[in-house]
């Protein structure tokens, strides 16, 4: 019995040795205000208007909401309840419950930032748990995910 114990014990570490922690932000400046850029970006189904993978957002109407988002090649769906919201601080968080990306535990925060000038910085922010094997697929997954929404937020207040 203490044996089975023990192996099970084992198991369980080096699964979760396998399966380390990972973090991903990202960045970009917009020449915009901070309540310009979040008017555009904040509302929790308004990625299908500024995300360039993004075809449709559906949101399930409730407090705090859960949204569903379609690729354009309807290949992928992502199902993402909002955690955390202060628009005050022009940030939301959201998590996964259903997704393509093999990946657990993700938690993605989306905010904006105030510059001395006037202007903003838009940051995303994402801590997340790879499947075993899997850290650089996710890696690459998420900063090609951040890296051109980030982009079209940019490009959409340029001047």
């Amino acid at each position: 019995m203490i044996t089975k114990i023990l192996s099970t014990v084992s198991a369980l570490a080096a699964l979760s040795a396998s399966a380390s922690a990972g973090s991903l932000t990202r960045s970009t400046d917009v020449d915009a205000t901070p309540a310009a850029v979040w008017s555009a970006i904040g509302p929790f189904c308004a990625i299908k208007d500024w995300h360039p993978a993004i075809a449709t957002c559906t949101d399930d109407g409730k407090t705090p909401p859960t949204r569903t988002l379609v690729t354009k090649d309807g290949k992928a769906t992502f199902v993402e309840p909002e955690t955390a919201r202060d628009d005050a601080k022009h940030l939301y968080s959201y998590t996964f419950v259903g997704q393509p990306l093999p990946v657990s535990q993700y938690e993605g925060t989306i905010k904006v930032l105030a510059k001395a000038d006037g202007t903003s910085t838009v940051v995303w922010h994402g801590t997340y748990t790879p499947l075993a094997g899997k850290d650089k697929e996710v890696k690459d997954a998420l900063t090609g995910i951040y890296e051109s929404g980030l982009a079209a937020i940019k490009t959409k207040f340029a001047k």
